[in-house]
């Protein structure tokens, strides 16, 4: 297998380049689907490239739980892999199983709170409006989801920018960006250095929000208002609530909306910066995959060889 195994530990190093890159140059919908995409599939090959070097380093281990045939010597002679690199490769995937489940797990901690406040709100065709002078607004997914707004948010917001918030909410619940947003962080939790990826997929499924709530709208510049406003009543909202407009990435927000409308490409142009980060990031995402495949197909051989019926 030779040290191409290790290559989908350090390739998701090539994807940094995309994720400021492809916010500015794509459509938030194609960059989200993009950037969703290489994270996951760069982390699938992480955790195979740790469960691999696992699985040969510690074959040799007396009581270990694989079957008499991974510990042939034959198989130690083909695939020369050091004992503590097969351990600490072990100690690893345990400790991305735990960081997983946590993630997961905090994931579910928020999306009960959030529905916690629903238990006072009759059900209704329309949003779900919660009697609390704290500014929130945020899209429960579920079966079917909902929009839960407060009354605090409600009475900081006239009611042009009442509805650009209610369609921000809707494209959240659309594009069902709570899945992908879930699916960037439990990559990020397999390999760090997918957490740029994770950070960008967050940014994009916002903007993503805010073009959809535009186009519904009628008006860029209204959405960019209630952006805008929103986020500077939610700076005095109760903290882990999902917001409307948290501080941070606000201004460039804002500064999007209050600009053209971004081209809707499903790839950056080849000659472009975006261009050139996305074939990197692909070439890194496929070299990953095909390392991490080829080093399985090896060992699966090898095992085979030394081991025949």
């Amino acid at each position: 297998m030779g040290v191409f195994v290790f290559l989908p530990l350090i390739l998701p190093l090539t994807s940094v380049p995309i994720a400021r890159l492809a916010e500015q140059h794509l459509h938030p919908r194609a960059a989200t689907r993009l950037m969703t995409t290489i994270s996951v599939a760069m982390a699938l090959c992480s955790a195979l490239c740790l469960g691999l070097l696992g699985v040969v380093g510690t074959a040799q281990i007396a009581g270990n739980p694989l079957p008499d045939d991974w510990s042939h010597p034959g198989v130690r002679d083909a695939v020369p892999f050091h004992e503590a690199v097969g351990t600490g490769s072990l100690i690893a995937l345990a400790l991305v199983v735990t960081a997983c489940a946590v993630t997961a797990l905090r994931h579910l901690r928020v999306r009960a709170r959030a529905r916690s406040v629903l238990r006072s709100v009759p059900y209704g065709d329309g949003p779900a409006v919660a009697h609390d002078d704290r500014p929130y607004a945020y899209a429960l997914p579920g079966a079917p989801g909902r929009i839960v707004v407060s009354t605090g948010m409600l009475e900081s917001l006239d009611e042009d920018e009442q509805r650009a918030l209610i369609a921000h909410e809707q494209a959240h619940l659309a594009g069902r960006h709570h899945r992908v947003r879930l699916a960037t962080q439990l990559a990020s939790a397999v390999n760090p250095f997918l957490r740029p990826l994770q950070k960008a997929v967050a940014y994009s499924t916002e903007r993503w929000a805010d073009e959809d709530a535009a186009r519904a709208v009628g008006s860029r510049r209204l959405t960019a208002r209630a952006v805008a406003r929103a986020a500077l009543v939610s700076h005095h909202a109760a903290p882990g609530l999902p917001a409307f407009a948290a501080p941070g990435p606000v201004p460039r927000r804002v500064a999007a909306l209050l600009g053209p409308a971004p081209a809707d490409h499903t790839w950056p142009p080849a000659h472009s910066p975006a261009g050139l980060a996305a074939m990197v990031a692909a070439a890194g995402t496929a070299a990953s995959a095909v390392s991490a495949l080829n080093a399985a197909i090896a060992l699966l051989l090898v095992v085979k060889a030394a081991t025949p019926l």
